[in-house]
């Protein structure tokens, strides 16, 4: 029988995990999050002092390794949020926020705003390569997520809200929340997201008309008529892709309002882009993932704001 990744010491142990999290976010030193000073501490010893704490000899201030991340200003145990890491990344749909408050032993209210904190690791930092920069094939679909009852706040009615995500055969996938999608919407985000090298493949909607000029080649297939594949044109790779994002936000986490609609989806891209069919299993993935929760800090009050993706 194997072993499981769970009898690891980083989740069982505190001290190993505060010591699995700097070996990570500290790789080439130990930086003061204050002055910006690297190897000029030394832990601070006593009955009385936190695991992990540090003194900087430059600035003379405290700090831990959680200072300027994800974990800042959490009294969650370290080895918890490991575990939590671990679990979002190796799970195709995603964890609930009911199941890590039962996996976990904390609150529910504690549960959702971590599995929110580890979303804003998904995040990619800095502007990202555009897709098919080598004159790759790159899939385009939009697709509407909510329920009738979901509104835009301020306005009444029944709304959906967009989504337009970009799939590299073979590779990358990001997506976009869209408070509008128009043509001169599509346009852009190809234009920005898209490289002039690449092929771009989408179905026959009228959101896609003109984009031509702004790619290598444009095909298309008509959906309508029960046309799915015609050579090279298809957009079965992104379908598939929003299959599994639906299946997520519908079986796992079943409700999702707009301010947290671009986390999720980052989550899934997260998952899609490191996937294992592309060499990354789920310990990489979640190591991975750890790294991105450096200079990253969400509190619980910015999470009512609408989040939304460059």
């Amino acid at each position: 029988m194997s072993k499981s990744i769970f009898s690891a010491p980083q989740f069982n142990d505190e001290t190993a995990a505060y010591a699995f999290v700097e070996a990570h976010l500290w790789a080439n030193g130990r930086v003061c999050p204050h002055c910006g000073v690297v190897d000029q501490s030394g832990a601070l010893k006593g009955k009385s002092n936190r695991i992990g704490l540090y003194k900087c000899y430059a600035c003379r201030k405290p700090f831990t390794v959680k200072v300027g991340t994800i974990f800042e200003a959490s009294h969650i145990q370290m080895r918890d949020w490991l575990a939590a890491i671990h679990l979002i990344c190796s799970s195709k749909k995603g964890v609930s926020a009911n199941q890590l408050s039962r996996t976990l032993g904390i609150t529910l209210k504690s549960a959702w705003f971590m599995g929110h904190r580890i979303r804003e690791a998904f995040k990619p930092a800095g502007r990202q390569a555009p897709f098919g920069g080598e004159g790759g094939f790159v899939e385009i679909d939009e697709t509407y997520i909510g329920r009738k009852k979901d509104h835009l706040p301020g306005k009444g009615g029944s709304h959906k809200h967009a989504v337009v995500a970009l799939v590299e055969r073979g590779g990358r996938m990001r997506s976009l929340y869209m408070p509008a999608l128009r043509k001169a919407d599509m346009q852009e985000v190809v234009a920005h997201h898209v490289s002039p090298k690449a092929h771009l493949r989408t179905d026959e909607s009228m959101l896609y008309f003109g984009i031509d000029p702004w790619v290598a080649s444009h095909a298309t297939v008509n959906h309508s008529a029960d046309e799915y594949v015609r050579g090279d044109a298809s957009t079965n790779t992104i379908e598939g892709a929003f299959g599994l994002f639906k299946r997520g936000m519908i079986g796992t986490y079943q409700h999702c309002g707009v301010q947290h609609l671009q986390r999720y989806l980052n989550e899934f891209d997260f998952r899609y882009s490191n996937r294992s069919k592309l060499g990354t299993g789920d310990e990489a993935r979640a190591v991975k993932a750890l790294k991105g929760a450096a200079g990253k800090r969400l509190t619980y009050r910015t999470t009512g704001r609408i989040e939304t993706r460059a």
